[in-house]
Order: structure tokens, then sequence, then C-alpha cells
């Protein structure tokens, strides 16, 4: 068994570390074309050549250093860009420093290092997107050592991750046994997470050996699964389990109310002649107001009025939202199936992220009558109310992975569900610009219509 864990562990370092030569090559690669995609925009003499030989190795010490080549840059693609790009900006202002600071070459062009530091995080966050995407979900359980040991109970379902059998490994949980702890320190050597599934009686002696093996430790208590615990607290000398986060910190709403402020009014304001524009051909087009609104639930699970550009017709419109928009919607005006295909309607949302009831970033908020096939959203899966701890946002998570448009089936609410939670908890500013930038790409979809 120890030779089963040992192959384990020495494939799981072989990918990860292959991963990492793969992200650092990229990250070089979009560097090097970042400077040579500028140096166009500018005829100079300077040395290109030695600003690459200063900038590349500054990168890739503070790359290291932030973590951007690690299991956790692994494990999100949001953590690894983040960090990615942290550390060429900060590898930049570097060599401002040391170039403009200590004169080192005087024709070295300010335009174009700004512009190449911007086109290097384009380049970036394109190509670790598309790692993060398309290769490393594949390879997921390859890139960490995981045991399962199963002690004296019977495993129920399949499990992703590799099993071990406590009775066959001859271990038990004996903390007064010093070569029992030498052979399970042996077995676990090098792994990433250990995860213990064994009768309730032994589950502290287990949780004992765990804290001093090293390695990632966790208990299956299923008589709790109910419950479905996010963490555990203490009350007065009594440990508890948490089963609901509250809202954002006071300095994490802080945090997110000015920027959705700062950005949604300095969009209000940058488009307004457009929005002008959108509104006078809407009302040209069809008789009806200007703005739809209809009943959402937001934040608390509390309604309130969202705001769109109407693109029906008025007597067709659905207050109650149980009928999903088709392919060819004969609801749909001429102008109300441009700006439906290119998510212009949405703008007006805007006025509502302005004024607080949502948020640039968030779950999408649904109408009370929306259904997934033929059930409505919450009563396909119990977890549903669990979405609106935030506020809903404008673009979300779930949108800038494809899950947009009808929701025909219950897995269409599911996978948008899932996304959803994954987004409430742990909120990150970074995860927030990373979304922004993410809906750039989806504005015009496959689902939009």
């Amino acid at each position: 068994m120890q030779a089963k864990t040992g192959l384990l562990r020495a494939s799981a370092q072989m990918m990860r570390v292959r991963l990492y030569a793969l992200l650092l090559a990229l990250d070089i690669a979009a560097i090097i074309l970042g400077v040579v995609m500028a140096i166009p925009l500018r005829v100079t003499t300077a040395n290109w050549f030695g600003v690459l030989i200063l900038l590349l190795p500054l990168f890739v010490t503070i790359a290291f250093n932030s973590k951007a080549y690690s299991v956790i840059a692994l494990r999100s693609a949001e953590t690894g860009i983040w960090a990615s790009l942290q550390s060429l900006f900060l590898a930049y202002a570097l060599l401002f420093l040391t170039y403009y600071l200590f004169k080192v070459d005087p024709t070295a062009s300010r335009l174009i290092m700004i512009c190449s530091a911007v086109a290097a995080a384009g380049l970036i966050y394109v190509f670790r997107e598309i790692v993060g995407q398309r290769l490393i979900p594949y390879l997921q359980q390859s890139v960490t050592a995981e045991v399962l040991i199963i002690d004296r109970v019977a495993l129920h379902g399949p499990t992703s991750i590799a099993i071990l059998d406590a009775a066959q490994l001859e271990l038990r949980p004996d903390l007064k046994d010093p070569v029992m702890l030498n052979r399970f320190s042996q077995v676990l050597r090098g792994l990433d997470r250990a995860v213990i599934l064994c009768p309730p009686e032994a589950r502290r002696a287990w949780a004992m050996m765990l804290k001093g093996a090293g390695v990632r430790g966790e208990i299956i208590v299923e008589d709790v699964d109910e419950l479905r615990p996010i963490g555990v607290g203490s009350l007065d000398g009594h440990f508890t389990l948490g089963v609901s986060t509250g809202p954002l910190t006071l300095r994490n709403r802080a945090l997110k109310r000015g920027f959705d402020i700062v950005v949604s009014a300095g969009a209000l304001l940058a488009m307004f002649p457009v929005l002008l524009l959108i509104a006078v051909v809407i009302k040209l087009d069809s008789p009806g107001p200007i703005l739809f609104r209809q009943r959402r639930v937001g934040r608390g699970n509390a309604f309130f009025d969202i705001l769109k550009f109407r693109s029906m017709r008025v007597e067709s419109s659905d207050a109650a939202g149980a009928r999903s928009t088709q392919r060819d919607d004969n609801r749909i005006t001429r102008v109300g199936r441009l700006i439906r295909r290119t998510s212009v309607d949405e703008l007006p949302q805007l006025m509502n992220v302005f004024l607080g009831h949502m948020s640039i970033v968030g779950p999408r908020p649904h109408a009370l009558g929306s259904l997934a096939g033929e059930d409505l959203f919450w009563e396909v899966d119990e977890r549903y109310w669990h979405r609106h701890a935030l506020k809903p946002g404008i673009t979300g998570l779930a949108q800038v992975r494809g899950f947009r448009g009808a929701t025909h089936t219950r897995d269409d609410l599911v996978l948008r569900l899932q996304a959803d939670l994954e987004y409430a908890n742990g909120w990150q500013l970074k995860r927030d610009l990373i979304i922004i930038f993410a809906t750039f790409k989806v504005l015009v979809h496959k689902n939009t219509y």
C-alpha cells in the first residue's frame, strides 16, 4: 500500500510540475509578445532586449512568491490569473523605477512600456483562461495526491480518489502506539489530503491521528450531512456547527458598494447618449413604455423591481416570468431582438445598481414565476434560496461560464445554482474584476434571444 501511495504522490507531483512549467512558459510568452506588439506604436532606438532581460527575472521572482504557480492557482483559474497580473504590474512598476529613477536608458519609451504591460496582461488572462477552462478540469484529480481510508465501514457510492482499507494496512487509531503512528505517517507521507470514513466511536481517535500527520485531514460525518455544515464554532465552551453565513463584513460591504457606485455612475454618464438613442428607437418601434419593470428576488430573498429596456410588445409582456423566451419568440419586437441578442436590454440595471437594489457582479435575479422545465426554481433544489445571501448582479459567475438563456430542464438551473453558491462562498473584489472582464466574451451568446 505504501507503494500505491508513493506512486500516487509521484504522479501528482509530476503533473503539478508540468502544469507549473506550462503556465510559466505561457506567462513569459505573453510578456514577450506584449513588448513585440507594442514596439510598432513608436519608432525608438531603445534596447528592448535589455528591457526583457530585466523584466522577466523580476516577474518570475515575484510570481513564484505570489503563488502564481501553486496548487491554489491550479485549483482556481481566477486565483492564478490574479496572482500573475499582480506580479506583472509590480514587475513593470519596479522596471519603471529602475529605468527612470536611475536613467538606465533615456531612449526607452513610456508609451511602449505602458502598452506592452496592457498587452501582456491581456495575453496572460487569455492564456491562463484557456488552460484553466480547457486543460486543468480534465486533470483535476491528477494534480493532488488524495486518499480515502476506510475503517470498518461500508462505502456507499463511487468516489473520485484512491481508496485504502485500514484493515489491509493494519492501521488503527491508537495514540498510545508509536509504531502505529509511524505506520500511519509512512502511508500519508507526501500526500495532500487524507479523508477517513470510520464508525462514530473512532472519529475522535482518527482526528487526533490526522492532526499530527502533516496533511490536510478530514473525517466523514454522515449523521450531520442533512445539516450541511459550513464550519465549526463555539459557544460557552461547546462546539457548534455553522450552517449559514451572514452578509459580507462591514469592510467588504463598503468596498463592494463603493465599487458598484463608481462603476454604475461612471457607466451611466459615459453611455448616456447611447441609452438615449436606444430609448428613442424603442419608442419609435412599438407603442408602450421604454422600460420594462418586473418583480425579482433580491438580497435576503426580498423583492425589488428590476429595470430593462422593453424588448417585447406590451400586450405580450410576462410580468411573472413564467414563460421563458424562446428562439424566434413572436412576443419580441424588431428592436427588442437586437438589444436582447447583444445584452443591451440589461443596461438600465445600472440604475438598479446605483440605487442599491443590485450589484455589478452577483447571482442573476430571477422572476417569481421562473420555471426549470415544469417546476418552479425553488422546487428544483432547496438550496435555491441560499444564493440570495448577496445582492443580485448584472453579471455573475454562472453567466461567464455560459449558463444563460432559457431553463428548459432542471439541470439548467442546477448548473447556475452551483456557480452562484460558489461565488457567494468567499467573496473577493479581484474575482468581481475577473468576472467583469470575462463578461465581454459572452455579451453575445447562443442562448440569448
